[in-house]
């Protein structure tokens, strides 16, 4: 009895540790460490943040959350994988301890949710002692800190009170906290993970671990409610502290968003009167002033859209949550309080709606199975997609199905040759039906999307990102139905083969065939390259089949390589590293391209070429701001350490990457910043030409076909992020240019100089040295992998 009472006293010093708004000293982790992290490591504040508080560090909540999970019976603690950088993944279970290990209900209502939506909804409404799901991401951001201080205080209360709004939302409501979304930035104090991408910007491409890690947890619970923890907003509106989405228009014509809508303003206002209730507990004179929150929808007309579905809690809407952005006002302890306060307000409201919320979420699913789309134009969704596949490299083909398998679509294979719209496809194509749950999810990554340019001044980021067009895949959209005899597909497994007794060719078809070229290359396998991209091996089979298996890429002998190919060489490429101007890594994308394509690469920072040069590499990629090598005057406090120490060092860095090239170096340059940092170092005398940072978009291009641009056409497409485009290139190869007519622009947001623009020259080569300029953003966050092989094009291009 005496242990009993000790455990329950320090369940109760536990609690008053976590929820008051004192900070928390090293002693909370004393004991065992459950993680490695070296808390000395750990940055105490980030230079990003204007404001800065003792937060809890990261190497501390391992222990925190084993402490907390050894008090209570409602807990329950995992490690769901690692970030980046290696560090653990927490996820923290909340329910009733009678919910507890019968998990399994939940999962058979959400299977009946998919299957029967109609039967689902009867049963809630027969059964209304049902437990709804509810997700809270913390601290996607790492600078963000205050989100799972928050989630740390809501995790002691749920596991450890007793009062009676504790019990009432545990009676009605499993709770499911994804800890720290982004270890690695609460480490480091950044925004981003360890390889320099924005979280917050991945959910269409699920490039890291993380995202991977979140869209696994939201498929499992395909929670009700899904609350993404954020900062820092402050005076939107005039007295109007902090944010809570809804969202300003435009909103994604893939949403069922009458239905997300109904519930998620409510939600809201709920929130912003929560947080108002408790204005007596806050410190800061910015609260005490505060007369509500700033609601996109509701107090602005534009600027802070749901459009696109890279955002977490966009994302989660297509999984039929009602999903929000929670922006603290400040890095304090009175930001956590108004995170804790919101995410408060958002259970009280499920709790009391959950029937009804839950019918509608529901209903969502039952419009995609009896494709009925009530505020969508007719014809707006196809019955299907069609997805051919290329024999000879499946790998893009395959990638995509994959992709949408993990996120929850129902894809098909033909078991027998069909034709559909007087087009024969071959037994093995695969089809996405689009009468099916979660069709609008199908629908957003699969179409082509929509020039909204005249629809909206602003967007707060992309505004198109068609995974056919991007990835190169081929997605037919059909409004016939589909019948052919087709088989469940679960997963795509996929193996290479050789054969022939050689030469062997590889086509330039994929990012896959790429990679395959390189590994060869390390290999020390001798690899040649032709005018159209494609390559061949002289080398014995059995010397390279491993390595063709593993890659997917049937290769088939050729007779010869043709006499004008040229020999490649395993490259060693630098990458000039952005630390983080503007809260971004903005070379990272194109990092990550340049090691899925095989590359091995390495970053160099400006003050390393200055004080170095580039003497160990072969090829050097400019991918980001021109700020890199502005002088140190012309930067802001928090980015002076990404630049010059001072004003000598441009000198040196001009003249080193000047001998570089001059000596053969290869110099390629992605993006408007880039290429004005190019005009500055005096590579070039084009005029560099640029449209604002507001415009992206799918645009359609014109490729010259061989050399950098080999296996691209004249009537291709390309992704524009910022547009640049080249005028004055009368002494450089024009390898690619926009397209000539007034719809070149596809997809996307582009108001300023769009008309300026058409036609004109977007990669250009230099003809007196190897300098390249790609307008492109070829590399730009995983969403451009059919861009990639550009990359790769100028690296090899002799």
């Amino acid at each position: 009895m005496k242990k009993n009472k000790k455990k329950k006293v320090a369940a109760s010093l536990l609690v008053v540790s976590l929820v008051t708004t004192i900070p928390w000293t090293t002693s909370f982790a004393e004991g065992q460490k459950w993680t490695n992290v070296n808390a000395y490591e750990e940055q105490d504040g980030s230079k990003f943040n204007s404001e800065n508080y003792d937060f809890i560090k990261f190497s501390q909540i391992g222990t925190t959350l084993k402490n907390i999970e050894k008090q209570s019976n409602r807990v329950k603690v995992e490690v769901r994988g690692t970030s980046a950088d290696g560090n653990p993944l927490y996820v923290v279970t909340i329910a009733d301890p009678t919910t507890q290990g019968k998990f399994g209900k939940i999962q058979s209502l959400r299977k009946q949710m998919f299957k029967n939506p109609g039967k689902a909804q009867d049963w809630i409404a027969a059964n209304p002692d049902f437990k709804v799901p509810v997700m809270i991401n913390g601290s996607i951001h790492g600078t963000e800190f205050v989100g799972s201080d928050a989630i740390l205080q809501l995790i002691a209360r749920f596991a450890t009170q007793n009062d009676n709004e504790t019990k009432t939302i545990l009676a009605n409501n499993i709770l499911i906290f994804n800890v720290v979304q982004n270890p690695d930035g609460r480490v480091n104090a950044t925004r981003f993970n360890g390889e320099g991408i924005d979280l917050n910007r991945d959910f269409i491409t699920q490039s890291q671990p993380e995202t991977q890690e979140t869209v696994s947890l939201i498929k499992e619970w395909n929670p009700m409610v899904f609350l993404d923890t954020h900062g820092y907003v402050k005076n939107y509106a005039p007295n109007r502290q902090g944010l809570i989405e809804p969202c300003t228009p435009p909103h994604n014509p893939n949403y069922e968003y009458d239905l997300y809508n109904k519930w998620a303003y409510q939600q809201a206002e709920a929130m912003e009167a929560n947080i108002k209730a408790d204005q007596a507990s806050f410190k800061g004179d910015l609260y005490k002033s505060m007369e509500g929150v700033y609601v996109p929808q509701r107090d602005d007309s534009a600027g802070w859209d749901d459009y696109p579905p890279i955002f977490t809690p966009m994302y989660a809407m297509y999984h039929g949550a009602y999903g929000h952005t929670l922006e603290a006002p400040t890095n304090d302890w009175d930001g956590v309080r108004w995170q804790y306060d919101a995410i408060m307000g958002a259970l009280k409201f499920a709790t009391e709606n959950k029937q009804a919320m839950i019918t509608d979420q529901i209903e969502m699913f039952k419009r995609g199975i009896n494709f009925d789309h009530p505020f969508h134009q007719d014809g707006f969704f196809p019955k299907a997609y069609i997805l051919p596949v290329n024999e000879k490299d499946p790998t893009v083909t395959h990638k995509a199905v994959n992709h949408l398998l993990k996120n929850d679509i129902e894809v098909e294979q033909a078991a027998k040759e069909f034709t559909v719209d007087g087009k024969t496809y071959s037994k093995g194509t695969y089809i996405v039906k689009m009468d099916q749950a979660k069709a609008g999810l199908a629908n957003t990554m699969l179409w082509d999307g929509e020039d909204i340019s005249n629809d909206t001044p602003a967007m707060y980021d992309i505004s198109a990102w068609s995974l056919p067009e991007l990835w190169g895949f081929e997605a037919t959209p059909t409004q016939t139905d589909v019948n052919t005899i087709t088989t469940k597909v679960n997963q795509v497994t996929e193996q290479g083969a050789i054969s022939g007794k050689g030469p062997f060719v590889i086509p330039n078809s994929s990012v896959k065939a790429v990679n395959l070229v390189n590994t060869l290359l390390q290999q020390g396998v001798s690899v040649k390259r032709d005018a159209n991209g494609d390559f061949y091996v002289e080398a014995p089979a059995n010397q390279i089949s491993a390595a063709v298996k593993a890659s997917g890429i049937q290769v088939g002998t050729a007779e010869k390589a043709p006499a004008a190919a040229t020999k490649l060489t395993s490259l060693k490429v630098a990458i000039l590293k952005d630390g983080g101007m503007g809260k971004q890594q903005s070379h990272s994308g194109t990092k990550l391209a340049l090691k899925r394509l095989g590359f091995e690469v390495t970053e160099v920072t400006p003050v390393k070429v200055a004080k170095n040069g580039l003497g160990d590499f072969d090829v050097f990629v400019y991918s980001g701001t021109e700020s890199l090598i502005s002088l140190p005057e012309k930067l802001s406090s928090a980015n002076k350490e990404f630049g010059f120490e001072n004003a000598s060092q441009f000198d040196s860095f001009k003249t080193k990457v000047t001998y570089f090239v001059s000596k053969g170096g290869k110099y390629i340059a992605v993006g408007a910043g880039a290429s004005n940092a190019t005009k500055t170092l005096g590579l070039t005398d084009d005029s560099i030409n640029t449209a604002g940072s507001n415009s992206n978009g799918i645009v359609k291009v014109h490729y010259t076909g061989t050399g950098v641009s080999a296996g691209y056409g004249q009537d291709d497409l390309g992704f524009v992020y910022r547009p640049v485009w080249y005028t004055g290139t009368s002494n450089d190869e024009v390898v690619a240019s926009l397209g000539s007519d007034d719809d070149f622009f596809m997809a996307g947001h582009w108001i300023n100089k769009k008309a300026d623009a058409k036609g004109q020259a977007v990669i250009v080569k230099e003809q007196d040295k190897d300098v390249t300029l790609m307008g492109l953003e070829v590399g730009f966050r995983d969403h451009t992998d059919y861009l990639f092989r550009l990359l790769s094009n100028a690296i090899f291009e002799k």
